[in-house]
């Protein structure tokens, strides 16, 4: 591998902080990314040197800003390969962007109309849609998944039919770390003519996202897991999709034209963009993506699945230690139990000694309860993570196991 783990390390001001009397070793990735210099840059510089409204203003400071806010949309078009920059809709991240679609989708079903999503959701793309057929009397249907987090596309493939108006499910989940076909499944859904939403929260950062290749309708994600900020995110839609999908949010940018009985929306991707939109959050996102296009994101590929798998190694070792989520294609993500302790206490204990990992049900209630089990803990790797940072965490673990035997 021709990544340089080190050199990277040096490019996020977080990781050399010490938590207590011991260096920090973050391993929450999956929940959200730290940052590196060049997206802090860009938000102190937008605040600095051109704070402005966009779109609005008649001054230099306005047009600097609008400028900057626009480039960030060209970054993240070429980045997941839209075929139009106006595809590219800023949302506050996945939960927004995944309401725009689902609040505009329930007013389009109908009483025997289906939705299909799988076990593995996030609650975001889960209650959204419950919600979205409860409002229209379309059936929400979940398609299984095996003990090892692995999802039964056979069964997926049975539940679609011709009343499925939408697929709505993860690129990658959250709790798991598993990584679905969302090609495959996109174009058997799409025989059926029904429109594909894939939550890519935990894909966008792993892998090669090319919207265009997966053939999907809709992608969403969240700027604050790809090393962006926090408070912006992308839905991603086609645009003979979005040029008639039903709006969710009224106000300000996104109108033609007002009378004090009527409006009309204005053209992609103003319509689905009310209000004052997260300047700031957008220039650092486009940072970010920026940033991360440097990378040869096969090295970095590479690197997760080293550390997934060192730190699986080691996980197999120790008595006691259930990995939790074992399927075949995976990201960096390694949830666990060990046996006698609860998930919260085996975080307190790594937390005294520096390591941050993730504890409980991971926004994924359902899916605990078909494991059978509370919740997890939870450590998600990134680029910026080391074999070394793996020792510490199992040097860690066993410190944990002792403790609470």
């Amino acid at each position: 591998m021709s990544l340089d783990v080190a050199a990277l390390r040096e490019q996020f001001p977080i990781l050399h902080r010490r938590v207590g009397n011991n260096p920090l070793v973050y391993l929450d990735n999956a929940a959200t990314t730290q940052k590196p210099q060049v997206v802090i840059d860009a938000l102190v510089d937008f605040y600095t040197q051109c704070n402005a409204n966009v779109h609005r203003g008649a001054h230099q400071l306005s047009d600097e800003a609008t400028r900057r806010y626009e480039h960030a949309r060209d970054s993240v078009a070429r980045f997941i390969n839209a075929a139009y920059r106006e595809e590219v809709i800023w949302t506050s991240g996945t939960t927004e962007a995944i309401n725009i679609v689902a609040n505009g989708l329930a007013q389009l079903l109908r009483e025997g109309d289906e939705v299909l999503v799988t076990e593995l959701e996030h609650h975001a793309n889960l209650v959204t849609w419950q919600q979205a057929c409860r409002r229209s009397g379309a059936t929400l249907n979940v398609a299984p998944i095996f003990d090892s987090g692995e999802l039964d596309t056979d069964a997926f493939l049975q539940l679609l039919s011709d009343k499925t108006r939408m697929v709505a499910m993860p690129h990658v989940s959250n709790a798991l770390g598993t990584v679905n076909p969302v090609k495959a499944l996109t174009a058997r859904a799409k025989e059926k003519g029904a429109l594909v939403l894939i939550d890519g929260a935990q894909g966008i950062a792993h892998g090669n996202v090319d919207v265009s290749d997966i053939g999907c309708d809709f992608y969403a994600f969240s700027g604050h897991k790809l090393f962006g900020p926090t408070g912006i995110g992308v839905l991603w839609g086609r645009k003979t999709v979005l040029e008639d999908w039903p709006v969710w949010q009224t106000g300000g940018e996104m109108i033609q034209d007002v009378s004090y009985h009527e409006a009309t929306w204005g053209a992609l991707p103003n319509r689905l963009e009310a209000g004052t939109p997260n300047i700031a959050g957008a220039i650092g996102l486009g940072a970010a993506v920026d940033w991360f296009s440097t990378l040869n994101i096969s090295d970095v590929q590479a690197h997760e699945q080293h550390l997934l798998r060192y730190a699986t190694e080691q996980a197999n070792a120790v008595d006691g230690m259930r990995l939790i989520g074992t399927a075949p294609d995976k990201i960096g993500v390694m949830s666990f139990l060990l046996e006698g302790a609860h998930p919260a206490d085996i975080g307190f204990i790594l937390d005294k000694q520096g390591v941050a990992i993730r504890t409980g049900d991971n926004c994924a209630q359902p899916l605990m309860k078909r494991l059978g089990i509370p919740g997890t803990a939870r450590a998600s790797f990134s680029v910026y993570n080391t074999t070394e940072e793996v020792d510490v965490l199992f040097k860690a673990l066993n410190k944990a196991k002792m403790m609470l035997a």
